[in-house]
């Protein structure tokens, strides 16, 4: 009858996880863990501050496109003092001067990105109190428009409209790969638990049976059945049955504190780790990962903004060199009165014409070097950047064959881990009745072991895969659509 019993006991070794639940315990399962890291964790919490910054950067540079208006002024512009005054002989006086000259102008600028140049248009008002002779005077611009343009310069506004799109959906996509980074390293952290806690529900089991084991061997030994050696080869392996699950919880304490941490999962809950399954039904081509990463990744936006900052640097290069000129003109009204009010009526028109010119004479070759420097670093990064993609292809050529080549692998353990647990299930019915010797008993323990370790760390190989070929194509292949957060 208690032969019986421990057959039926030792049927329990193939089990995977633990017979029950407690009620203080938090069950989680892969994707669980990876949308919680995704919201709590500080990687996701410094990812969407970077968000947030690159988002006011880009409304920072759309301003500058925009109209600007802008009120200045000097209230009050009190002045007691003495000051040098020149006299008709030449000679200086210094004369008591106390006065107050207050102004208000109120300015509208737009910047043209197409040429470079800016239109302008000004109001202004100026009053002046001189209390020691108890007179005011006005002087103020009703209206005035202007336009500066530079001639033969590098145009800033022009290659920015091109380059800082690019930096914007460069920096999007950057967010979601982020996002992605997170899913990766949280899967190493969500293995190394449930590893932890699988080799602690082997070490649980394997203690228990190797008791049982011990004393169908102690009724054996007292029959003359086997020998010393045979009790204390199994002595042995409960002290190592023993002292391997203190390991295995040492671990699983560890494993738990790390993944927690990273997470943000607080409170004292125990978190137990359902066993994840594999995407069988998924199917992945390197030429859609390819076309999809090309179109998605923030590094092949960079490809073609480096280039752009590239072109523009020699653009500026070739405008800092040789002749440069800037064309100032304006035009509108000004006036000056006893009354506030008299300066709008009748106002003075005035012009301004001006050209501001620059020509070096010489500079020892500065100019042509600046030029040629430009130049020649756009060719290297031109070539660097060709280098780089010829990486980002192999890269992701690599991962999707190795990806495809881990569905294979995880079906092929699952078999094997399947085969491993019947066969030291056997095992151990055979050594109860007597017909198997304690070496194959351990051998087959050791398999039964191995096989499940070796189950688990495929599913992580799978997993980290999986989440690999997300990140580096920024593409849902289980969902068939492009990521987006």
């Amino acid at each position: 009858m208690w032969i019986k019993f421990i057959l039926t006991a030792l049927t329990l070794i193939g089990f995977r996880g633990f017979a029950f639940q407690k009620a203080d315990t938090l069950r989680l399962t892969l994707l669980q863990v990876v949308e919680m890291a995704k919201s709590n964790s500080i990687a996701a919490k410094q990812a969407i501050t970077v968000k947030e910054t690159k988002y006011w950067e880009w409304r920072t540079f759309k301003s500058n496109y925009q109209p600007q208006l802008a009120l200045e002024g000097i209230l009050p512009g009190y002045t007691k003092s003495y000051t040098q005054v020149q006299q008709p002989n030449g000679s200086i006086l210094f004369q008591p001067v106390h006065y107050d000259n207050s102004s208000l102008t109120l300015n509208f600028t737009q910047s043209i990105a197409a040429t470079g140049g800016t239109i302008y248009g000004t109001t202004q008002l100026q009053r002046f109190d001189d209390f020691d002779r108890n007179s005011v005077l006005y002087n103020g611009i009703p209206y005035g428009i202007g336009y500066t343009q530079p001639l033969l310069q590098f145009n800033n506004l022009k290659w920015d409209k091109k380059i800082e799109p690019l930096k914007f959906n460069e920096s999007k996509q950057v967010f979601i790969e982020t996002q992605e980074k997170i899913a990766i390293t949280v899967t190493e952290y969500f293995f190394d638990l449930l590893l932890a806690q699988v080799n602690l529900n082997i070490a649980d089991l394997n203690y228990t049976n190797t008791k049982r084991i011990l004393n169908i061997a102690d009724t054996k030994f007292e029959l003359g059945k086997i020998s010393k050696n045979e009790i204390l080869q199994l002595q042995l392996e409960v002290l190592n049955a023993q002292k391997a699950v203190g390991t295995a919880k040492r671990d699983v304490e560890i494993a738990t504190l790390n993944l927690r941490s990273y997470v943000g999962i607080e409170g004292s809950d125990r978190i137990k780790l359902d066993m994840p399954s594999i995407v069988s039904q998924m199917t992945v081509a390197a030429e859609k990962v390819l076309s999809e990463a090309f179109e998605n990744r923030s590094e092949a936006i960079g490809f073609i903004r480096r280039l752009a900052e590239a072109k523009r640097d020699v653009a500026k290069a070739k405008g800092e060199n040789g002749l440069t000129a800037t064309l100032r003109a304006n035009l509108g009204f000004s006036n000056a009165a006893n009354r506030a009010f008299d300066i709008y009526r009748s106002p003075k028109n005035q012009q301004t014409v001006e050209l501001q010119l620059s020509i070096p004479v010489m500079d020892w070759g500065r100019s042509k070097s600046r030029t040629k420097t430009a130049q020649a670093n756009e060719q290297l990064i031109t070539y660097t950047v060709e280098q780089d993609k010829q990486t980002f292809k192999q890269e992701i050529v690599t991962q999707v064959t190795l990806f495809n080549m881990m569905k294979e692998q995880i079906q092929l353990t699952d078999k094997a881990e399947k085969i491993a647990a019947e066969k030291y299930k056997i095992a151990s019915e055979r050594y109860v009745l007597g017909n198997l010797s304690i070496t194959d008993l351990s051998i087959a323990f050791q398999e039964n072991d191995r096989a499940k370790r070796d189950y688990v760390s495929s599913l992580r190989d799978f997993w980290g895969a999986y989440y690999q070929l997300r990140y580096l194509s920024l593409y849902d292949f289980e969902k068939n659509r492009k990521i987006t957060y």
